[in-house]
């Protein structure tokens, strides 16, 4: 009960300041020089992907063994670039390792839509936030753009996987591709958040409480119910 009461208690908190995250990771900055070293070892993809983020955005904002953070880097709330690739083969072969997320609020009717247009466009219902995991920034700014335009109506899930091939191979010819370059859209500031509805009432603390009053009488057994032999 002390601890349902005091998670409670912590989220009351936040609430009143119209705040879910920190943003104390943005403050700091680490030296180019660590980084190098962290990356020094990774497999040449993430590493030749966390060269490109750093020569775009500067060093990251925090970095462990296996990963680097930005926090409000460009258009981004967060990028998180990490060694551990992940194996992805639509539109084509490769891995993901570059994970870019932005607030943006995915109706609930929508997420399957969602999950069978890309497995690795990433929907966070409780922070409101999309996130799209591949291999470049290019690849996430194509994959949200196209994510928005199946919420929004504009296409389906079967021409946006079309749409997304077509574009990547345009964009790795050196073709013109405004859907790789940047988001062809709003993107929200905060309020994108849903936290759900609370269903833990007065009636099922008092009956949980009367239950664990008989558990100690019973000894955790149903008084009831026979005992082991």
């Amino acid at each position: 009960m002390a601890v349902l009461a005091g998670a409670t208690a912590d989220a009351m908190k936040l609430k009143g300041q119209g705040e879910h995250e920190t943003e104390k990771g943005a403050e700091q900055k680490v030296d180019p020089d660590h980084v190098t070293m962290v990356i020094e070892n990774w497999p040449k993809p993430a590493k030749m992907g966390a060269e490109q983020m750093m020569e775009q955005y500067g060093p990251p904002n925090e970095a462990t063994p296996t990963k680097l953070f930005w926090y409000r880097n460009g258009p981004w709330k967060r990028t998180e670039l990490t060694s551990d690739e992940v194996v992805h083969n639509f539109p084509s072969p490769h891995t993901d390792f570059l994970t870019q997320y932005i607030d943006y609020r995915v109706p609930v009717e929508m997420y399957d839509e969602i999950g069978r247009y890309d497995g690795s466009c990433l929907v966070d219902r409780t922070t409101g936030e999309a996130a799209a995991r591949c291999d470049s920034e290019a690849a996430n700014f194509l994959t949200l753009n196209l994510m928005h335009d199946i919420v929004t109506g504009k296409t389906n899930v079967e021409d946006a996987r079309e749409i997304y091939a077509e574009n990547m191979v345009a964009f790795t010819m050196g073709r013109p591709t405004p859907y790789c370059e940047r988001f062809e859209f709003e993107v929200p500031e905060g309020g994108t958040e849903d936290p759900d509805e609370a269903v833990i009432g007065a009636g099922a603390v008092v009956r949980q409480t009367a239950g664990k009053l008989k558990d100690a009488v019973t000894g955790g057994r149903e008084a009831d119910a026979p005992r082991e032999p």
